[in-house]
């Protein structure tokens, strides 16, 4: 480890990683709605916390990927309640945890206090036409580059699947051969909204009209086709 250069020097170098959103200018900005975003994280003091902490350790503490709240644990912190801007809400994950932070069974989200709106359970064809559509964009390179297995559960029925994974990709009505690498659940309204870019995913995840469960890092690649998508759907 490079970092570990410095050990003979007396110098400890440790790497300190937010467990959840921490609201901030950046968060206010994606969700698009300050109060969502806020709803959704903690506050920063959590990580002024936890670095304190660790400059508090011996030298010998050096050449660790540190998770403020695993830290301030160690510590015999239990109440992190205190962090929050509102309280009772769960906030969201950090987009970048290290995969076993995501037990595979774990939703990614936080509502905030918003639910998804149903829309009209008879207008199922809306859909199919947009993933008929996806399935035309899929390139080669697209595939190679994303690596990933994605499927959507439509909360009035129904599911949906983009393959960015197995040979030149695939989209479509229905479950696919592989097991997923990411599942979305929304609403059509919601899932529509997004591909044709006028809701942004994380606006959306933010305030809990989006769920999902699996590798953030690969649902965060398919952001780049939902990009590519937009003015063609």
């Amino acid at each position: 480890m490079p970092v570990l250069q410095f050990k003979n020097q007396n110098i400890a170098v440790n790497t300190l990683w937010p467990k959840t959103s921490i609201y901030t200018a950046a968060t206010a900005m994606l969700a698009g709605d300050p109060e969502v975003a806020q709803a959704n994280s903690r506050r920063p003091t959590i990580m002024a916390d936890a670095a304190y902490a660790i400059l508090n350790k011996p030298q010998s503490f050096t050449g660790n990927f540190c998770i403020d709240e695993e830290i301030l644990r160690g510590e015999g912190v239990t109440d992190f309640d205190q962090y929050l801007y509102k309280k009772g809400v769960e906030p969201m994950l950090d987009f970048f945890l290290p995969e076993k932070y995501y037990d595979g069974s774990a939703t990614l989200f936080s509502t905030g206090g918003a639910t998804a709106g149903a829309s009209d359970p008879t207008k199922g064809s809306g859909l199919d036409k947009l993933f008929n559509k996806v399935k035309t964009l899929l390139t080669d390179e697209l595939v190679q580059n994303t690596k990933g297995l994605f499927v959507f559960q439509v909360k009035e029925g129904g599911e949906y699947y983009i393959d960015l994974k197995n040979g030149s990709g695939g989209a479509g009505k229905g479950s696919p051969s592989g097991k997923a690498d990411v599942t979305f659940v929304a609403n059509e309204q919601t899932l529509v909204e997004m591909f044709k870019g006028d809701l942004k995913p994380i606006a959306a995840f933010m305030s809990g009209k989006l769920k999902l469960k699996g590798d953030m890092g690969k649902a965060m690649k398919l952001e780049k086709l939902m990009k590519e998508a937009q003015g063609k759907l």
